[in-house]
């Protein structure tokens, strides 16, 4: 059942009742999808039908629904899901660009998708120019004759940044560009599409899902473009064969009615041990925080109710103490020393040499990258303050300097 409301308000509108009437959706278990007559398969592959599923590749009822609750959440007209987060990226880039194609990057995003732009894509001809997109000024200079996207992270991984989604929206539309933006640090929190992004992502492993037990990703966009992925002769989505499976689908989906709740609570205590970092002397990172750079440009953007997010970072001053600490945390059950974010339990790691260890040392350090930041994705612990005590504790037992 489609929805008038959009972000948190439309996630326990729905009321998708399943087959026997029970409160959960049916999951389809198929891979193909009989017609009721030739005509019909046919007019589905020319892609002229609405409404029919020919093979699980393509769409199946379960993974629609999803897709049409992402849509609703995101404010978007349509949503196509996939089977990871980089199948949603790659299939977008894919379809927007072809070779002798340009675009103008972020510098400081996730690990893979940063590879797929410097290393993959170039031997089809499409070429990246990674410029801080916090600078405007560097944006509209980076752009040339040939560039046809924009893309940027709404608070990009690992350093945080926050992306003005209605500035680039306007350079974009200036230069007739469109406007990717992953949205996956920040679900409901910032909606980009009513800032002006023409495409949105998210990678559904993360904060949707939430339990770290799935890999998935979406595609938030206008129907023309969905329809576009998802065409049997030129669809990326089509083509590529990023197919999320159904049962996956209907978790996520169960998954997606307490990020509300879920996206509160994390904010509330990343907030909770990031101050408390920093009034202890600690060199840390929260967009929550007073001497955040981009407090202001976060704040004019967020939807009421979710705070500032649930990532942090601590700067340990080196590798080797980074991982001290981390194998410390771990120990004292803080969390895990493991990649990822979005999961109950606070998860921890050196982002140089994990999620980011696609972008060399020497570019990693331009863009402020050092090699003992640890990238905190805080949990749902109950008290934050025994979390924040905990990790203090772990910090005096592998003498991390103040202000590293």
């Amino acid at each position: 059942m489609k929805t008038s409301k959009s972000g948190a308000a439309s996630i326990l509108s729905q009321l998708n009742i399943g087959a026997h009437s029970g409160v959960n959706p049916s999951i389809s278990d198929s891979s193909t999808y009989a017609f009721n007559t030739a005509k019909d398969m046919s007019d589905t592959f020319e892609g002229t039908k609405e409404g029919c599923f020919l093979y699980s590749r393509h769409s199946t009822p379960t993974n629609h629904m999803l897709a049409n609750s992402l849509a609703a959440m995101e404010g978007s007209e349509a949503a196509h899901v996939f089977g990871s987060g980089m199948g949603a990226i790659t299939a977008v880039l894919f379809q927007l660009c072809a070779a002798e194609d340009h675009i103008v990057s972020s510098r400081t995003i996730y690990g893979g998708t940063y590879a797929l732009l410097k290393n993959f894509m170039p031997k089809y001809g499409v070429q990246t120019s990674f410029v801080d997109t916090t600078d405007l000024q560097a944006v509209t200079a980076a752009i040339t004759p040939k560039t046809k996207v924009l893309y940027c992270e709404a608070m990009s991984n690992p350093l945080l940044e926050i992306s003005d989604i209605e500035a680039l929206a306007a350079i974009a539309k200036k230069h007739q560009l469109t406007l990717v933006v992953d949205n996956t640090f920040t679900p409901l929190m910032i909606a980009p599409i009513k800032h002006g992004a023409h495409i949105v992502i998210h990678s559904l492993t993360k904060f949707i899902n939430g339990t770290s037990d799935a890999v998935a990703g979406v595609v938030c966009a206008t129907e023309d473009f969905c329809h576009s992925l998802r065409n049997v002769n030129q669809g990326a989505a089509m083509l590529f064969g990023s197919t999320l499976d159904s049962q996956r689908a209907a978790s996520i989906h169960k998954n997606l009615k307490t990020l509300p709740i879920r996206m509160t609570k994390h904010s509330e205590n990343a907030w909770c041990i990031a101050r408390g970092l920093q009034q202890a002397g600690y060199k840390v990172m929260y967009p929550g925080l007073e001497d955040h750079k981009g407090k202001q440009t976060l704040e004019k953007q967020l939807e009421a109710g979710f705070g500032y997010g649930g990532l942090m970072t601590l700067d340990a001053g080196s590798l080797e103490k980074a991982n001290a600490l981390m194998e410390a945390m771990q120990d004292a059950g803080v969390g895990y020393l493991a990649v990822s974010l979005g999961f109950y339990k606070t998860l921890f790691s050196a982002s140089g040499s994990s999620t980011s260890s696609e972008i060399s040392p020497e570019e990693q350090k331009q863009m402020g990258l050092g090699e003992g930041l640890i990238r905190f994705s805080i949990g749902l612990d109950h008290l934050p303050e025994e979390t924040l005590a905990l990790i203090l504790d772990c910090i005096e037992k592998v003498a991390l300097h103040k202000g590293a």
